[in-house]
């Protein structure tokens, strides 16, 4: 496999992030129309594992992908939603919260690259 570029990854990320909140608004667009059934993406890890792309430990001293001694834990999944009551299967809070989720990956992408553009810059004026 070749190298991993930032730019194409966070490019890649990007354009995912895009995908899931017109879905998310598409979602939210519905919550009152008859029988419609909430939607999503595939999560960006998923995608990135079909295409072949993994964590990879380059050196002892890092951490692996598998997140060995990163002290998880498995938390239990509970219903404690408050629901607003609508025509459809779109819970509006849910949907809030996944929109939430998406604008903070997207300012994490934005503030990685800017990071990155930087640091190339600063090594390109030596």
């Amino acid at each position: 496999m070749s190298g991993i570029y930032l730019f194409d990854l966070a490019s890649m990320q990007a354009r995912h992030l895009a995908v899931r909140q017109a879905t998310i608004a598409g979602n939210v667009a519905n919550a009152n129309t008859p029988d419609y059934k909430a939607r999503d993406v595939t999560p960006f890890a998923q995608v990135l594992a079909r295409a072949g792309y993994e964590m990879a430990q380059t050196a002892s001293a890092h951490v692996d992908g598998a997140g060995a001694g990163a002290g998880t834990r498995v938390q239990e999944a509970r219903d404690g939603w408050d629901v607003l009551e609508t025509a459809s299967a779109v819970t509006l809070e849910q949907e809030l919260l996944k929109a939430g989720t998406v604008a903070r990956e997207h300012s994490l992408n934005t503030g990685i690259v800017k990071a990155f553009d930087r640091m190339l810059k600063l090594a390109v004026k030596g």
